[in-house]
């Protein structure tokens, strides 16, 4: 499997990510905002960090770049498209994924590990969760707060097309374990072919018993499935 993650300037998770990557035997290629056309590929990953120092909008700046006509191209071929935290943002700036992202409920960024419940394995980034349905990931946020109306979120949930929500650490779904407000708890959607996932918490800062888990990995794992 090949992958590519765009680098935009204000990235600071693009190498993360890449590490990741590597560590599950995935090809990575680095790719600058830019270019115009996308290296041969089966995954591209939009990184976290703050794209053009999160300037305008967050992800607004960054969804306008060179290379996201052809990220465009490679997700309605049917490609992986993977947008992780600000790559979420960017996903959602560009058209690709539905709702927005607003400021956290107390107006503050957030840093710390959350409990997820995984609601979908039915798609390539989650099939490895069906035996651990209730993960730990940190977030690094401070517009996390996902927003949409009422029936797109009803729509979300009846088409199957969340894949995480924030929880407790027993499975529960509730406001006391919603860090930044987010709409129905939702932390991360699919689209309709659900081969874009969009994200707030970071899979690759967690693959490794010394970060403290490797929840992460069974995302990386499960891409491997790919074909």
């Amino acid at each position: 499997m090949k992958s590519s993650v765009i680098v935009f300037p204000g990235s600071n998770c693009d190498r993360d990510v890449a590490v990741a990557l590597n560590k599950f035997q995935i090809k990575n290629n680095m790719v600058w905002h830019n270019e115009t056309s996308l290296p041969k590929t089966d995954l591209v990953v939009l990184p976290g960090g703050f794209s053009y120092g999160d300037y305008l909008r967050t992800g607004c700046i960054a969804s306008k770049s060179l290379i996201i006509n052809d990220v465009i191209k490679h997700a309605k071929k049917g490609g992986l498209i993977l947008g992780i935290c600000n790559g979420f943002q960017i996903l959602i700036e560009a058209g690709l994924l539905p709702g927005v992202l607003l400021r956290n409920k107390k107006l503050r960024f957030l840093s710390k590990n959350v409990y997820l419940n995984v609601t979908n394995t039915d798609n390539y980034f989650c099939l490895n969760y069906k035996k651990k349905k209730i993960i730990k990931l940190p977030i690094a946020h401070n517009e996390g707060n996902y927003f949409a109306k009422n029936d797109l979120i009803q729509e979300l949930n009846n088409k199957n097309l969340v894949a995480f929500k924030y929880c407790d650490e027993k499975g529960n779904i509730n406001k006391d374990s919603n860090p930044n407000g987010s709409s129905d708890n939702i932390a991360g959607i699919l689209n309709s072919s659900k081969n874009i996932l969009g994200m707030m918490p970071h899979p690759e800062r967690l693959i490794d018993p010394l970060l403290s888990g490797e929840d992460g990995s069974i995302l990386f794992e499960s891409l491997r499935k790919f074909k």
